[in-house]
């Protein structure tokens, strides 16, 4: 699967909720079961390709300028936080996911950063992005543990961080994320 055909499945199921596709607030967040259906209705190798691009495009994110706005946005940042972060960051879109890895600042722009940073609700992250794959694969193939070993299989082939790139600094250093995020420094620091 190349990667316009993956950012295709992420398009069709935001389509399918609208104005709802940018809502990753719990318990009604209508966009997995959105994704679950889209990606049921594939054949079961599209499935473990989709899961398998799905971890190319969250390595991709996995830099440190970016750990550090979920630490502003999130008020901290653990590595599993970090990697829920990831996984709802394709959530929203090839374009707001693009622009996010090369100016993490740029989140500053998204309306549920701006009600998180009010303490108005909203959230960006999503638990586990491979939960709704497996559960679109168990759905047309009854079981999952083909899809567990095909995506096992292709991760052992992959080359993948072992930790966060780009430039860092000390997140607690206000001033430090005042002049690296500024806009989003301007939302939660001040």
């Amino acid at each position: 699967m190349d990667i316009d055909a993956w950012w295709g499945i992420i398009g069709q199921a935001r389509a399918v909720v609208g104005d709802r596709a940018d809502d990753r607030d719990p318990p009604d967040d209508p966009l997995p079961g959105a994704l679950v259906d889209v990606l049921a209705a594939l054949e079961p190798a599209d499935i473990i390709d989709f899961y398998v691009k799905h971890i190319e495009v969250t390595d991709a994110a996995e830099r440190y300028p970016l750990k550090w706005a979920a630490f502003l946005i999130e008020g901290s940042v653990s590595d599993d936080g970090f990697m829920d972060f990831r996984d709802g960051l394709p959530l929203l879109g090839r374009e707001t996911f693009s622009r996010a890895v090369a100016d993490p600042d740029s989140l500053a722009d998204l309306p549920a950063v701006v009600r998180m940073s009010r303490d108005e609700g909203g959230w960006i992250g999503f638990e586990a992005l491979s939960l709704p794959i497996t559960d679109a694969y168990r759905k047309v193939r009854g079981e999952t543990d083909t899809l567990g070993a095909a995506v096992e299989t292709a991760i052992n082939g992959m080359t993948r961080p072992d930790r966060p790139g780009g430039g860092t600094w000390d997140p607690e250093d206000d001033d430090a994320m005042r002049r690296h995020l500024p806009r989003l420094a301007a939302l939660f620091l001040d």
